[in-house]
């Protein structure tokens, strides 16, 4: 395959600019090692899993072995016949085009009978990744999502901020997330709603602030909530975390990904090949899907008036782009409170212990661009 390069076990790409450099994997699609060359700082915010694939054992799928960065899950969760989050997430793509800062791949699914083209660009002028999963010849109603991984492990407990843009409704997940029977541990009271991320039920009393991260080290814990319908005035949802002198987003038509899942993972998890080791990273997850669980739970519906599929026609194909970005922040910026359109080439990022906005070149329009 076309300047293939290994990094941390995983053969892939390299994409480059003078503002991201990114490896995107040939095995799973997952894009990782990215670096955001911001104003005298390099941005390193996706996760390498503690382990690389040689060392996650033989009874774990490729998911796993690889686990990094961002990859998109169709359908996402765990499959009663098939690899978890689909085979775009554990399967090989093949190489269609490769430039020095674009690339396109493309995947037969066998679990679904889905085509799906992946193509990715960077920014050349600006630090942003535009990303775009286009589905093909596909019909029924299944769920999907990007499935980025934070890593904050070398962070200060609670220093890093968590923000989300307005969202109407909030839950932890509703059964066990973690079980005790395979060595996970987790803290949040299953099934409790919530308003604000900063006052979320505990299983044994009280509550805790999920805004804040890395925090409650030894459990990993699910979230889900659903975001507001775009408007002309905020054409685009968004999430951000900030990490010390810079911030870290994404954007997203929340038509197209309903929801978000903050998969909280803080050493949890102890069982092969995680060992709690993978601890400090959260998963900040944009999706169309009933929280975690398989697609066969999601085309229940069970939460009314939210979706948790699409309905998708073998005679049309759905394109579901996605931006993030990362820009710097003076260093009194505290949490991301808003990010809004300024044209349709820059975005203005407000903090809540800062007066003015931060300007950010982001073509957000990407995300419009739906056939």
């Amino acid at each position: 395959m076309k300047s293939m390069s290994k990094i941390h076990g995983a053969e892939g790409w390299i994409l480059e600019t003078p503002f991201v450099q990114a490896h995107l994997t040939a095995v799973a699609g997952m894009l990782s090692s990215v670096i955001f060359k911001l104003n005298n700082i390099t941005a390193k915010p996706y996760s390498l899993s503690p382990w690389k694939p040689d060392e996650a054992g033989t009874n774990v799928t490729p998911l796993i072995k690889l686990l990094r960065g961002d990859f998109f899950c169709f359908p996402f969760g765990p499959q009663d016949n098939g690899s978890p989050h689909g085979d775009p997430a554990n399967a090989v793509w093949s190489l269609v085009k490769k430039e020095k800062c674009e690339i396109t791949l493309q995947i037969e699914c066998k679990d679904s009978g889905a085509t799906i083209v992946k193509n990715i660009m960077l920014g050349e002028d600006h630090p942003a990744i535009y990303q775009n999963h286009q589905i093909f010849n596909l019909s029924g109603k299944w769920s999907y999502g990007s499935h980025p991984i934070i890593d904050c492990s070398n962070l200060a407990e609670e220093s890093a901020r968590i923000s989300l843009s307005p969202f109407r409704w909030g839950s932890v997940y509703p059964g066990v997330f973690s079980d005790p029977t395979a060595g996970e541990l987790q803290c949040l009271q299953p099934a409790a709603r919530f308003d604000s991320l900063d006052s979320v039920p505990l299983s044994n009393g009280g509550t805790t602030d999920l805004s804040r991260w890395p925090s409650r080290h030894g459990f990993d814990d699910l979230v889900m909530v659903v975001s507001e319908p775009a408007t002309d005035e905020q054409p685009f949802a968004w999430s951000a975390i900030t990490m010390g002198d810079y911030v870290w987003f994404s954007l997203k038509n929340p038509q197209d990904f309903p929801s978000t899942l903050l998969w909280m993972s803080n050493g949890g998890r102890n069982q092969s090949p995680w060992n709690g080791s993978h601890s400090g990273r959260i998963g900040i997850e944009e999706v169309c899907s009933h929280f975690c669980d398989n697609v066969k739970i999601s085309r229940q519906e069970r939460l009314s008036g939210i979706p948790t599929v699409r309905t998708f026609k073998t005679n049309e194909s759905v394109s579901l782009p996605i931006i993030h970005g990362a820009t710097n922040i003076p260093p009194d910026f505290g949490s991301v409170t808003k990010i809004k359109p300024q044209d349709s080439e820059t975005v203005l990022i407000y903090g809540n212990k800062y007066d003015h906005p931060v300007t950010v070149t982001i073509h957000w329009s990407f995300l419009l661009n739906n056939s």
